[in-house]
């Protein structure tokens, strides 16, 4: 396989198991995770909010069980947010659907197991055209895991937060009416999730770009003040780990376009 490219955050954060005590509370806000009892699998996630995904994802992979949610995890903000390549991204993000559809039959009340499908699937089916996805059935499946997901654990920020992003992709790529009745997405259900996402996790670069994004699909120019204003608040944010780096630096590169 081609290696991976090198986040361009990692080395500037240095956590270790100790630092992970301290601040998991503040990184998983948004995905629920459960803090590792195991040491080892805690250092595993030490890798991964430093920035070392490829180191992540394989040893998240040796640790079976719930380090498959870090693997999955890995994999899949790599994919979206550092590999260039479009081929090898989207075949990340396969492979992590398929480990975390295969994680779901061995833990099936694993709530992150459900959602890194539905993660996976979305982010693929925005790489090769959400419209083409929905006419595979795709859809259908992105909202099923992420519907499970929130069942699973109802405080789910980011579950809420990509559910949202279903109903407003598909409302944006098909309109309103056809994404309504042959695809379930609302613009009325989509505008409550991302408000539910903000509740549940407000101190978040993520939520707040993801939000900012949604708004402007699902109400257009008018809701470009609010998704300014909901921009500039994330683009303040001071990231913790790299992937926060990485939402800060998309939001503060849309701010300037």
């Amino acid at each position: 396989m081609t290696p991976w490219t090198p986040c361009p955050y990692a080395g500037i954060y240095r956590h270790d198991g100790d630092s992970l005590v301290r601040h998991w509370a503040r990184l998983h806000a948004g995905d629920a995770e459960p803090m590792p009892t195991d040491p080892a699998l805690l250092d595993a996630w030490a890798l991964y909010h430093n920035g070392e995904f490829e180191r992540a994802v394989h040893a998240g992979l040796a640790a079976g069980g719930d380090g498959l949610v870090l693997a999955n995890k890995a994999a899949c903000i790599y994919a979206n947010y550092v590999e260039p390549g479009e081929q090898t991204r989207l075949q990340l993000l396969v492979s992590a659907a398929e480990r975390a559809q295969a994680h779901q039959a061995s833990a099936p009340r694993n709530a992150n197991a459900w959602y890194w499908q539905g993660y996976a699937l979305g982010r693929y089916s925005q790489g090769v055209n959400v419209a083409k996805a929905l006419a595979k059935g795709l859809g259908g499946k992105v909202r099923q895991a992420l519907q499970t997901t929130i069942e699973l654990a109802p405080n789910h920020a980011d579950a809420h937060l990509a559910l949202a992003n279903y109903h407003a992709e598909v409302i944006d790529k098909v309109g309103e009416l056809i994404g309504s009745m042959t695809h379930g997405a609302r613009k009325d259900t989509g505008l409550a999730l991302y408000r539910k996402a903000l509740a549940l996790n407000p101190d978040s670069a993520i939520t707040l770009h993801e939000y900012a994004n949604g708004l402007l699909m699902l109400e257009g120019a008018r809701a470009l003040e609010e998704a300014t204003r909901l921009r500039e608040r994330a683009a303040a944010f001071e990231p913790l780990d790299a992937m926060e780096r990485l939402y800060v630096e998309a939001n503060r590169m849309a701010l300037e376009d």
